[in-house]
């Protein structure tokens, strides 16, 4: 967006549908375990502070290594206060504490300890009946859906920048004359 070119968006977009479709096949029909994991406020509470984290380092934590390697010192900061984070999360961290707040986490929804239930696609699956793949395909769809829009808009405006360019012909051929 910023440099008014979709190309890479658009190889992200086809990374993330074969990913997706990877990942569901597996899910549905591999060995592939999914982690059953309670969603509850604090969840979002989470994504929310990781989010600004984010945009205050100006990356994600991938991003930051390779800025770092780049000598972009803030993300060698944000870098370095990860592993601060991640060393003092594993200090109070046990497998005896996982999930956190057992008792809370029922797996269904449960307001009073504002937790929303389980989310992932193998629950999707155990719940409807309905293989993961097939929720796969769906977001396959909206992505695709979402390329398919930006090609649009780029061919309309490569025929806009060809329209430009043809008339500037005429204007210059008519001066010319």
């Amino acid at each position: 967006m910023l440099f008014k070119t979709y190309r890479n968006t658009k190889a992200l977009l086809v990374a993330m549908m074969i990913l997706t479709f990877g990942f569901t096949l597996f899910i549905t029909f591999g060995e592939g375990k999914t982690l059953h994991f309670d969603v509850g406020l604090n969840t979002f509470a989470g994504l929310f502070i990781f989010g600004i984290g984010m945009v205050l380092a100006g990356a994600c934590t991938v991003s930051t290594w390779v800025k770092t390697g780049e000598g972009n010192v803030g993300a060698l900061w944000a870098l370095l206060f990860t592993f601060i984070g991640m060393f003092l999360f594993s200090m109070l961290w046990s497998i005896n504490y996982w999930p956190p707040a057992p008792a809370s986490m029922t797996g269904e929804p449960n307001l009073e300890a504002l937790q929303l239930g389980f989310a992932n696609a193998a629950t999707l699956q155990e719940k409807l009946g309905i293989p993961a793949v097939v929720f796969g395909l769906v977001q396959m769809g909206v992505l695709f859906l979402i390329y398919r829009a930006i090609r649009r808009k780029e061919d309309a405006q490569a025929a806009h920048h060809r329209q430009v360019q043809e008339s500037r012909k005429v204007v210059t051929a008519q001066a010319a004359e």
